[in-house]
């Protein structure tokens, strides 16, 4: 099930469906590996042919950004956004229900501790079997790390592209994972920055919201957001 998106397989089914899909992966021999998608991240791959492949290798990969559904819509695709955060918290839920065991990696040392600290304390009986934060430079240690927590559930909160290339590689080292790229997650987790209103989630504004808040966010997004929209407009290659 999906929609091509600049040479992209984007998933397009429900938030719920997207829920049971991830479950569905937990229990495979291999590393599954879900991307939760934004304009900047197709920018990334039009530039790196390697992050490409990391794409076209992922087994889900789901339209976070507000700018992935606009973009979608402007070729008269209809799919329901799903926002990243949202999809791996309803995650660490069935998780919880299923004793599934869960590992956090990423950020500062205390934003991961609290944000683990605050999951443990929201979701009733989460797994949390192993955390530490992102700054490594050896990935094989913690993909060791990884393998003898148990965990089966990992999300990874280092930002992207680092955070893909991080989850593609362990396929070469791990099995029966999913592991998914998160971003910001924890910060949010943690307390550390404050979600936008509901109003903003609502609507798919969390991105203007985001940008009021941190005015040097508007860089990165202007002309960014645009220009992707042109490029999917002017592309002949989606089916």
């Amino acid at each position: 099930m999906g929609v091509e998106l600049l040479g992209i397989e984007i998933y397009d089914g429900s938030f719920d469906d997207a829920v049971e899909s991830a479950l569905a992966l937990v229990n495979r021999e291999q590393v599954s590996q879900i991307v939760t998608i934004n304009p900047e991240m197709f920018s990334e791959a039009e530039c790196n042919s390697a992050f490409k492949q990391v794409l076209d290798a992922a087994d889900l990969i789901v339209p976070d950004g507000v700018g992935v559904k606009i973009a979608l819509g402007l070729k008269g695709k209809k799919v329901t956004r799903i926002p990243g955060i949202d999809l791996s918290r309803k995650i660490l839920e069935k998780c919880a229900d299923k004793d599934i065991p869960v590992a956090l990696i990423g950020s500062k040392d205390e934003v991961v501790l609290n944000a683990v600290k605050n999951l443990k304390k929201d979701i009733s009986n989460l797994n949390i079997v192993y955390f530490r934060n992102g700054y490594f430079t050896e990935n094989n240690e913690i993909y060791e790390n990884i393998k003898k927590s148990g965990a089966k559930l990992v999300l990874i909160a280092l930002g992207s592209p680092k955070q893909e290339f991080f989850i593609y590689n362990a396929k070469k080292v791990l099995s029966s994972v999913l592991m998914i790229g998160v971003g910001g997650s924890f910060d949010v987790w943690s307390g550390n920055i404050k979600r936008a209103p509901k109003i903003y989630q609502m609507f798919g504004l969390e991105w203007l919201y985001r940008t009021v808040m941190q005015p040097e966010r508007f860089k990165r997004i202007f002309p960014a957001l645009p220009l992707f929209l042109l490029k999917v407009l002017f592309y002949r290659g989606d089916k």
